[in-house]
């Protein structure tokens, strides 16, 4: 096994040398009972101080990382990494041997610990892979934890409480929409000696993708992937466009190429062999600023439909993270890409030529993705990057891909003008496919219509869930509660079909889906409810003794907070 770079500080107790009339008493054997409970009294009591101080002192130290720590907005990835860790939000392993899918068991373990919203960004300086070390690092789940919503967007997150944290952060991106969409500030050129994805540049023989440290995720995948690349296509009608598509890896100038169909990439691959174009230029942005990845991998900048409107989606990210994205050209084609990327992968898609399979690939869906017979590749043409690039990898189904607010933000913005009484969407992203719906009820049918309305718009809803707005859709517990007293499956179920996601391992057919819909919210009279809902035991505690939370806490709230701290 590899010598493993994780470093563990033990705190000690104070020794019989820090206490030393202590220590004499004990060696000479003199003492009472009354002296023995004196001096052990003493011992706890310096054991307690000192304790007390090298808490105050590490929470000195670590508010002072922060205050040093790079702030919002992040021009760079590893900007922003430095600002996760100085909140104790990374952990960082030196060699980590991916021949033997240990990468893949430390995150899993660590979702299994923590949750999908609770673990933590992992860094791995060294990677074995195909029996060769490989220089990372290596980054998983930067985006994570819940209070990464807050850190990206130079918000302070609320200590021991990531829920909130969210919520604050969907708060201020609701409050950057303007007519139900983000801002836009146009992307700013710089020089090719300004980019940092310039430092490097490699063509012709010189190329070979496989020295850097991509990785095979999971055992069964088809090979090692670039995974977390930002694809820009362009098309003299529909623009440019650049979403998040796995890349499998196919030799030193080979790569492949993989939207899914009726993503804009898709379409605008599909449109150029259809025009009889011989090639498609192609730039992968590796190693992103985090508003980029947002953007690359969400709809942020929706564009949906047949047919696809042009969309700057740089200008997108800069409006959402307040400053323009430098832009750099490529080398080898004209397509404008992130200056500060970590590293830049040109390549021509030829269209006319047989396509080659691809995966399979774990998916989103946690499951393993099917094998493709068919599917666009590249011959890469220039890999520039900055100076030993940090790369991303994303254990896809195991972890979270980016920052939500901005998504959810716009979705309640979006979707409430639609549906009358929506409140607030969760869609929970360690369960793909669920849907949690808030409304404010106010007529008898409405819970099911607006959970229909939802499923048959967003394709990845398959199983919605509608509740009031007396729960809090964030939390699986008050959901799971709404759904075993207040839904009745005889009359508050819909099932229908209606358009599903294209990775779904369920369906029969690829891209449809039936769906359910499940109104947990309060049934009325005229639904079949009870003539009076009885009120929730919490409620009527906060309502009838409202003082008692402030007399338990002032009374026992060390006891109550300090038990998580100190048990084993």
């Amino acid at each position: 096994m590899p010598d493993h770079g994780v470093h563990v500080v033990k705190a000690n107790a104070p020794s019989n040398s820090e206490q030393p009339e202590t220590a004499a008493r004990l060696e000479a054997g003199i003492f009472s009972r009354r002296n023995f409970l004196t001096i052990t009294a003493g011992i706890a009591a310096a054991s307690c101080t000192t304790a007390e101080s090298r808490i105050e002192t590490a929470e000195a130290a670590a508010a002072e990382r922060r205050a040093s720590a790079p702030k919002a907005p992040f021009d760079t990835l590893r900007d922003y990494i430095a600002a996760i860790e100085a909140y104790g939000l990374l952990l960082r392993f030196d060699k980590v041997d991916q021949d033997a899918f240990e990468g893949t068991a430390i995150v899993y373990a660590l979702i299994d610990k923590y949750g999908w919203y609770d673990a933590p960004a992992v860094l791995f300086e060294n990677v074995k892979q195909d029996g060769v070390w490989l220089k990372g690092p290596v980054i998983i789940n930067h985006q994570g934890h819940w209070d990464t919503e807050c850190i990206t967007f130079g918000l302070e997150p609320v200590k021991g409480d990531s829920r909130q944290s969210y919520r604050n952060a969907l708060a201020y991106t609701r409050n950057l929409l303007v007519d139900g969409n983000y801002p836009q500030i146009a992307p700013i050129e710089v020089s090719k000696d300004n980019a940092l994805c310039k430092q490097v540049i490699e063509t012709g023989a010189a190329i070979d993708i496989t020295k850097f440290a991509f990785i095979k995720s999971n055992p069964a995948d088809g090979g090692r992937y670039v995974n977390t690349g930002s694809v820009f296509t362009a098309d003299p009608d529909m623009g440019v466009n650049f979403g998040t598509y796995r890349c499998q890896i196919r030799g030193p100038r080979i790569l492949g190429i993989n939207p899914e169909p009726n993503q804009t990439g898709w379409k605008m691959l599909m449109a150029a062999k259809e025009r009889g174009d011989k090639v498609a230029r192609v730039s992968i942005a590796v190693g992103q600023d985090p508003i980029v990845w947002l953007v690359s991998g969400s709809k942020v900048a929706p564009r949906f439909g047949k047919t696809v409107t042009p969309l700057d989606e740089l200008a997108v990210a800069g409006g959402i993270r307040g400053k323009a994205i430098e832009i750099v050209r490529s080398e080898t084609n004209d397509i404008m890409v992130p200056a500060n990327s970590e590293m830049i992968i040109e390549g021509e898609v030829p269209l006319q030529e047989a396509m080659l399979p691809e995966g399979p690939f774990g998916e989103m869906y946690g499951y393993l993705g099917l094998k493709k017979a068919e599917n666009f590749w590249m011959n890469i043409t220039a890999i520039t990057y900055r100076k030993d690039p940090w790369l991303m990898n994303q254990f896809t189904g195991a972890t979270r891909g980016y920052v939500t607010a901005p998504v959810s933000s716009l979705f309640n913005e979006s979707f409430s003008k639609m549906i009358p009484g929506l409140v607030e969407i969760n869609q929970p992203v360690d369960t793909t496919g669920l849907c949690f719906v808030k409304i404010k009820k106010t007529a008898p049918g409405q819970g099911l219509k607006a959970g229909k309305r939802l499923a048959s718009i967003v394709p990845l809803f398959k199983v919605t869930v509608v509740v009031d707005d007396d729960v809090d859709v964030l939390n699986w517990y008050e959901v799971g509660l709404a759904m075993g007293a207040r839904y009745t499956p005889a009359t508050a179920t819909e099932i229908f079909a209606g358009r599903g996601m294209p990775l779904d391992p369920s369906s029969g057919e690829r891209g449809e889906s039936s769906k359910i819909v499940i109104d947990a919210t309060r049934q009325w009279p005229e639904e079949g409810g009870p003539a009076v809902y009885p009120e929730l035991n919490r409620e009527l505690l906060e309502k009838l003794a409202p003082d008692a939370f402030d007399v338990a806490l002032g009374n026992w709230g060390d006891v109550i907070n300090g038990w998580g701290k100190t048990r084993y």
